[in-house]
């Protein structure tokens, strides 16, 4: 049964992230959640990627973009981009929602998580760098105007300890660690993939059942090259990962190749009827689809499908990666 005042929410401050947020959701609706999904978005995502994200989410809603512009604590992190994550507080404004669970966009489900929301707000798991504070990157809330304006309030006159929300929000929240255990999520429901984890024998006992995987870390999914044929995420020598971190990474990409991308087909082709092209930004790199005549593309003997332009380097010399340089004509 459908429940409707409750919903799964995320944010996507560009079309990078949003492959992440679409994910995401399809990993929700794969697991049959009863709970409306929602994605909050800035200007920056292109009109063509918003109707991408309404194919998957019930709510698309743009939002001004927050930045704390600290950027002496956020070099502490060496994670300069976090600053944005402050738009993350737009959550709170979501007031025709009686209760929500927001999940960052670089988080993947593993199996039905609705029994989150028998939880009350401020419920988070601990983070791996410092238990004693939550990770932000699954909590449980209760939408409130008085609790945004508040956190706006807290945010001028404290800022954020690490520069971007998670400090704001644990310093908010600040009692977390200690009021109540029943606000403390398992560890289970925020699992980094790209920690190491020293308690190896707790790993191999408790991860087993992990039921939300965090892909934590300046290296995020879609960064990472994937085989369609073989199904199976590719290594370099500028990428690493342990067993488990490669084995999340490669359920994430199962899912963009079987979900998302033939989304992005399937909206391209809607788009063809009725532009003659389309601009769509992956990895930072705006790529424009033009309508080609069909014999000129038949000749071109290539589809263009994202992991194409995730394993093309824009600096590289090949016909193949130079022509994700220019442009990609679909057919």
């Amino acid at each position: 049964m459908s429940v409707t005042d409750q919903a799964f929410v995320t944010l996507a401050t560009d079309d990078v992230y949003c492959q992440g947020a679409l994910v995401l959701g399809q990993s929700l609706r794969n697991h049959t959640t009863s709970r409306k999904l929602a994605v909050l978005i800035t200007p920056e995502v292109s009109s063509g990627m918003r109707s991408v994200l309404r194919s998957v989410f019930d709510e698309v809603t743009e939002v001004d973009a927050l930045d704390s512009a600290d950027s002496v604590r956020l070099a502490l992190l060496q994670r300069p981009e976090l600053g944005v994550t402050f738009t993350k507080l737009h959550c709170w404004t979501l007031t025709h929602y009686s209760k929500c669970v927001f999940m960052d966009a670089d988080t993947l489900v593993l199996c039905n998580v609705d029994e989150l929301f028998d939880r009350e707000e401020f419920s988070a798991a601990p983070d791996s760098g410092w238990p004693d504070c939550f990770n932000s990157g699954v909590f449980v809330f209760r939408p409130s105007l008085k609790t945004y304006n508040l956190l706006l309030q807290f945010a001028a006159e404290h800022g954020s300890f690490d520069g971007g929300d998670q400090g704001l929000l644990n310093s908010f929240f600040s009692n977390w660690a200690t009021a109540d255990i029943g606000k403390h999520l398992p560890f289970i429901y925020n699992l980094s993939s790209s920690a190491v984890y020293t308690y190896v024998p707790a790993f191999h006992h408790f991860g087993r059942d992990t039921k939300v995987v965090h892909f934590l870390g300046a290296t995020k999914p879609w960064n990472y090259k994937y085989n369609l044929q073989t199904k199976r995420v590719m290594q370099d020598g500028t990428t690493s990962g342990s067993f488990h971190q490669l084995s999340f990474l490669a359920l994430w990409w199962n899912i963009y190749s079987a979900s998302i991308l033939p989304l992005l087909e399937k909206f391209q082709k809607m788009e063809e009827s009725e532009s003659e092209e389309w601009k769509h930004t992956f990895r930072g790199v705006e790529i424009t689809l033009k309508k080609v005549d069909p014999s000129v593309a038949n000749s071109l003997q290539m589809h263009v499908l994202p992991e194409q332009a995730y394993e093309a380097d824009p600096t590289a010399s090949s016909s193949e990666e130079l022509s994700f340089k220019a442009e990609f004509n679909w057919r």
